[in-house]
């Protein structure tokens, strides 16, 4: 599916737009992608222009919502098939996504992009066939590009979360030549997928699956069993788990991942908001 290469508002965006209107300037400064780049749109009454197409003033954005042009009119980054998937802006520039109302990523402390670099660094990318089982809006994979990786296999079930990957000027791109032809990307379910991986072909691995209570198979020890037998030895793997609190759940996520994980063949030990495991 290609990306999109129009304009994307947000309710900062979209006020800035009408107010400098108003003002009676003729031009506006500023990002039309989530902070990605800047650029400038020429203002008229009734329109705004931005590289050579012109867009009507929105007239009502929501807080907490981004907008792309449909071919007809701005509509919400968000679409509804059993669950409500929206991305979300974030202060950071790269935006998060919800599904149902929760946050997929954490932005409180710092952007999403930069949270996903810190958990790419404790694997080592460099050079490496990587396996990336969830692959969300592609974070963990950019900073792989960036980490200069050999080849990454990244796979995503959900066919929405795909499309906003389409919509997100800060997800990867496999078809773009920044990728290098180093990102394949698989609409897939890597719970029954994993079983056609060869054994010890994957240098390293990135596990960022959805809570314990939606995707409880990708925390069994039979795909764990899986995970230690593709994974190359002194291959490392960051499993991400957050932090529940205990109190609540009244379990210790981490800690019964790390088991989990050492029974199939991994030293393993708590880093970060998840595990970081190296196989034996």
């Amino acid at each position: 599916m290609p990306h999109y290469s129009g304009p994307l508002l947000t309710r900062s965006t979209a006020q800035a737009l009408s107010a400098s209107r108003d003002s009676g300037a003729s031009e506006w400064n500023g990002s039309l992608d989530l902070n990605r780049t800047n650029g400038t749109a020429c203002l008229h009454a009734d329109s705004w222009e931005w590289k050579g197409q012109h867009y009507p003033y929105p007239p009502k954005v929501k807080e907490r919502t981004i907008y792309y042009w449909d071919g007809e009119d701005f509509a919400p980054v968000s679409r509804f098939s059993g669950s409500l998937i929206k991305l979300v802006p974030t202060e950071w520039g790269a935006p998060t996504f919800e599904i149902d109302g929760i946050k997929m990523l954490p932005t409180a402390k710092e952007s999403p992009l930069d949270d996903a670099r810190r958990k790419v660094a404790l694997v080592e990318p460099r050079g490496k066939v990587l396996l990336d089982t969830c692959g969300g809006l592609g974070y963990f994979a950019a900073c792989c590009l960036e980490g200069g990786v050999a080849q990454i296999h990244s796979f995503e079930k959900n066919a929405d979360v795909l499309w906003l990957r389409t919509l997100n000027p800060w997800s990867p791109d496999p078809h773009a030549p920044a990728s290098g032809d180093r990102l394949r990307l698989t609409h897939a379910d890597v719970s029954h997928t994993i079983t056609h991986i060869p054994d010890a072909s994957i240098d390293a691995l990135l596990h960022d699956p959805p809570r314990f209570g939606i995707a409880g198979e990708l925390y069994s020890q039979a795909f764990y069993d899986q995970l230690a037998r593709v994974l190359r030895r002194g291959g490392r793997l960051f499993h991400y788990t957050g932090s529940p609190n205990k109190l609540t759940s009244d379990r210790d996520v981490p800690q019964e991942v790390a088991k989990r994980l050492d029974k199939a063949g991994f030293n393993a030990q708590l880093a970060l908001d998840g595990v970081l495991a190296i196989r034996r």
